[in-house]
């Protein structure tokens, strides 16, 4: 069975890595799929988002990464998958979470949602809340990969006009 995991990742965390690497032990495949969304604004565009969730789950064989700009409903349909993944961290996650559900089956009853927590060390643990701690020069380890932590120092760095130029 595979699953379809989505959001934007902007960027991926640690809290979603969880997530990814616990669904990879149970379904046979994770496709990882990267929303384009253009009512979101990010801090990487898409491209960026994708090679960094790449980069981030790298050591999990039977996960893949995607790009998707469409309805998910549509997207799952056209991929031919009945699963999605989506993570729960709060009270405000669920009542969001809830809402998209109905909402979904009433346009597409034979997708199943499925909803994990993340572990305790994550629960708290959100993109905005990584970007706006990096923004400030914050300790970041601890939340994401070496590889999305780089990246979002030098986006920072960019932003704030303290470019290093090497």
């Amino acid at each position: 069975m595979r699953i379809i995991y989505p959001g934007t990742f902007d960027p991926i965390t640690n809290g979603h890595l969880d997530l990814v690497e616990r669904s990879a032990r149970i379904f046979e495949e994770v496709i990882i799929a990267v929303a384009k969304n253009p009512k979101k604004r990010t801090l990487f565009d898409c491209e960026e988002r994708k090679f960094l969730v790449l980069k981030s789950t790298s050591h999990i064989a039977n996960v893949s990464i995607e790009i998707f700009d469409e309805l998910l409903i549509d997207y799952a349909k056209r991929k031919g998958i009945n699963q999605i993944l989506r993570g729960l961290r709060a009270i405000s996650d669920f009542e969001y979470e809830f809402q998209m559900a109905l909402m979904n089956r009433a346009n597409a009853p034979e997708i199943e949602f499925f909803y994990m927590m993340p572990s305790q060390t994550y629960t708290f643990l959100s993109s905005t809340l990584v970007k706006e701690l990096a923004f400030y020069k914050g300790n970041i380890d601890a939340f994401v990969t070496n590889e999305v932590k780089m990246a979002l120092t030098r986006k920072m760095n960019k932003l704030s006009g303290n470019e290093v130029i090497t």
